[in-house]
């Protein structure tokens, strides 16, 4: 069998009335999705079902939970024993049922065993999701889980950033600042929006990052004397700013306050990926917060995602997941909370970048459904009321762009949904389908409270920073006087013990292979130990320029240093021999990806690598898998024709008998060449042919020519059906990502490039 897993494909449930799996490809949710559902249609379980084939499919996933369900997405147990199920079932329920808490656990081990056995699905699948990514449950303003710094620091965009990604996070940011302090800012009505975000502007302008105390002192004394044609005075008087500044304080003063300043930065890069660069289900909890703090988070989380978005390169293949549970209230059709903007920005423009939308609901009335005309899938389960229903087909109706849609068949089969049973309408089937959806591997147990989310947490080990120590013994001969080179400047790190002398080199190194397409410099700074023979450039440790100072601490001895190092001409011999060393020693190893020749960048974190490796095999599938689709797509059409005209010669009583042979049980086979080629395509008759057996189509052989005719072409189907599939496996075993496979490059560096920019006398202080 195919593994579809290995070829982007996500298993949703499977189409009603049908055996046969819904598989769903990854790409098609870079244009993104909606999810809409009353309580207790399935909503919950499709959209955590959804977010597992991500997962399996080595795809990240930043998930903003506002209700406390997603938290189930850590409840993975692979040997499904009742002693597992046990920690989480509801103590209520066991005593209604007058059961004990061990028994209710055991029930529902086997009820999860069976579930899961009925939809094709084990213990082994639920081993594989718990590898496959590394679930984090972050809280915002508490220390439940993992805290984000939300309000440590308003960090400036690098120097490349897009002016208008830029500009949109001000606003953003401003906004959710202000929502923080219950003050609704429209950016273009409201001065304290306008000064905030002015403030920011002029900060970010010059690459200054601000924290909450920097933007008070701010607010109190701007850093310009106008906005627009009007002084600040006749803008915003200092009294009414004093106000503003006295609210931020206050913030800043609170008890809950020193919540918000800890935990990780709000990176989304760190957010996504581990760093040893495995997925992360990174969710965002904020169901413990009130609306205006909720705001403040989800408008500050989307402003960065759109930043992390417009970093990234172009690709038409999934490079991670963004879904946001129960978005009513941040996407409304006519207000203009900050959420709404970057949230817009991303539907609108995620595509090109390889990020896909998923947004959730059970109120799909106050929705902004032009932005959702944005979406290309939608699933749509059992609706609350009439009202629900009529937004939800006017939506729909707008979204089609004036093509085809029957609203009164589609007002049909939302109103005969059953719970677990979705409407999948997409830009890319032929027309809507029913589907009900799978059993889901993680363990539905209703909210996570913020007590649950301690246990499931393990906070994330701090490791103190360190530095190289020099080894080497004491001397007895050290003195306080200080020596003075002939020509090195001296310089100093540590501040006890005894100060020896190292070389300190600054330099600029150009590493170059032409065949690989590799042209970098790099900046390099190291410190190496003296011995009898010179500088030992191979024990050479890089230095943080940042601990150097030009100062010696009072009291600290000093080591004799080598003669070499006093001498006139000692920067030109040092300068001479490092550079010998870089060339001969220092030649730069990369890591490799050999199926994509993805080479890792200099200076680039090993996770980051990882992470940049993955993404590139799953496109290389994805368009692998394209190419096969398109050189296959007009062979699979024409012999489902060649076999539709030798139908055509039979009697309608053989062509029935000789159809009938092309009946078959759904497969999965089926299932994975219908996600590719479409379902009801010619596709679907090639996979029923190549599981007609021998044995039937026998009884057919030598009733006439037609009969035999169609016996051939039927052959030549199961042929083609055979190839295809086999094709398929090669593809999806290639760029398996539990099989990607790294080596290693050389380069070496270019000799009359190197760049000596100084050399000194590096006084490194020993303890003693």
């Amino acid at each position: 069998m195919i593994d579809y897993e290995q070829l982007g494909l996500f298993y949703l449930g499977r189409e009603s009335g049908k055996a046969e799996p819904l598989l769903l490809q990854s790409r098609h949710l870079t244009t993104h999705a909606v999810v809409l559902g009353m309580t207790g249609s399935g909503k919950t379980g499709l959209s955590i079902g959804l977010l597992e084939e991500a997962a399996l499919d080595g795809i990240p996933v930043l998930a903003i939970d506002p209700k406390g369900d997603l938290g189930n997405l850590a409840l993975t147990f692979p040997e499904l024993r009742g002693a597992d199920f046990q920690a989480w079932v509801d103590p209520e329920e066991s005593r209604r049922k007058q059961v004990s808490v061990e028994a209710l656990g055991e029930a529902t081990a086997t009820t999860w065993r069976q579930g899961l056995a009925g939809w094709g699905q084990g213990p082994d699948r639920i081993a594989r999701l718990k590898a496959a990514a590394d679930v984090r449950i972050y809280t915002p303003g508490s220390r439940a889980g993992v805290p984000l710094a939300m309000l440590r620091s308003f960090a400036a965009p690098g120097a490349d950033a897009d002016e208008d990604g830029v500009r949109e996070r001000i606003v953003s940011t401003a906004g959710g600042l202000l929502s923080l302090l219950g003050i609704d800012a429209d950016p273009l009505q409201s001065r304290e929006h306008v000064l905030v975000s002015r403030i920011l502007q002029e900060a970010w302008a010059s690459g200054r990052s601000l924290d909450l105390a920097g933007l008070i002192h701010a607010i109190q004394k701007p850093p310009f004397e106008r906005i627009g044609v009007l002084d600040i005075e006749s803008f915003y008087p200092s009294k009414d700013r004093a106000g503003l500044a006295l609210a931020l304080n206050n913030l800043l003063a609170s008890p809950g306050a020193a919540a918000w300043l800890e935990g990780e930065p709000l990176d989304i890069g760190r957010l996504l990926y581990t760093p040893e660069g495995k997925p992360r289900i990174a969710i965002v909890s904020i169901a413990h917060l009130g609306d205006a703090e909720r705001m403040f988070v989800v408008s500050s989380l989307l402003a960065e995602l759109v930043g992390w978005m417009r970093s990234q390169g172009g690709t038409s293949s999934l490079r991670a997941l963004c879904f946001m549970d129960e978005v009513f209230g941040f996407f409304p059709p006519t207000a203009n909370p900050p959420s709404k903007g970057p949230m817009l920005t991303l539907l609108k423009q995620a595509r090109a970048f390889g990020l896909g939308m998923v947004l959730a609901t059970q109120n799909p009335v106050d929705l902004d459904y032009k932005g959702l005309s944005n979406c290309g899938t939608w699933f749509l389960g059992r609706l609350q009321t009439e009202r629900d229903k009529l937004r939800v087909l006017d939506g729909l109706e707008g979204a089609a762009s004036g093509g085809s849609f029957d609203r009164a068949a589609m007002e049909r089969t939302l109103s005969g949904l059953a719970p677990r049973h979705f409407v999948l309408h997409s830009v890319y089937a032929n027309g809507p389908l029913t589907f009900e959806t799978r059993w889901t591997l993680s363990y539905l147990r209703g909210p996570i409270t913020r007590e649950e989310i301690k246990r499931l947490t393990v906070k994330p080990a701090t490791t103190p920073a360190t530095k190289p120590t020099p080894s080497g013994p004491g001397s007895a001969t050290a003195t306080l006087s200080r020596p003075a080179p002939a020509e090195l400047a001296e310089c100093f790190v540590g501040a006890s013990g005894r100060y020896i002398a190292h070389v300190l080199i600054v330099s600029r190194v150009h590493y170059v292979d032409a065949k690989l397409k590799i042209d970098a410099w790099e900046d390099v700074t190291l410190a190496a130990p003296w011995t009898p023979d010179g500088p030992d450039w191979g024990a050479a440790w890089p230095v943080d320029r940042a601990v150097v100072t030009h100062d010696a601490v009072a009291g600290v001895a000093f080591e004799p240093p080598p003669a070499p190092a006093m001498r006139k001409g000692a920067s030109a011999d040092l300068s001479k021999r490092y550079i010998a060393w870089v060339y001969q020693s220092r030649a730069a190893r990369l890591p490799r990806s050999p199926l994509t020749g993805t080479i890792a960048r200099f200076g680039e974190d090993p996770g980051a690598f990882r992470s940049r490796a993955a993404q590139a095999a799953r496109e290389a599938r994805d368009v692998e898998l394209s190419v096969l689709q398109a050189k296959m797509a007009p062979r699979i059409a024409a012999q489902a024709e060649r076999v539709r005209k030798a139908q055509a010669r039979l009697s309608k009583e053989e062509a029935d008998a000789a159809a009938a042979n092309l009946d078959t049980v759904a497969t999965w086979g089926g299932a994975i060449f219908g996600a590719f080629f479409g379902r009801g395509s010619a596709v679907s008759k090639v996979t029923q042919a190549a599981r007609t057996t021998n044995r039937n189509l026998g009884a057919h052989d030598d009733v006439s020519a037609a009969q035999e005719s169609l016996s051939e072409a039927v052959s030549a189907q199961r042929m083609l059906a055979s190839e295809l599939e086999e094709r398929l496996r090669q593809v999806g075993g290639r760029y398996a990502s539990d099989t990607l496979q790294f080596d290693t490059v050389e380069v070496r560096a270019r000799k009359a490039d190197t760049d000596v920019r100084s050399v000194a006398l590096l006084w490194v202080a020993r303890p003693e």
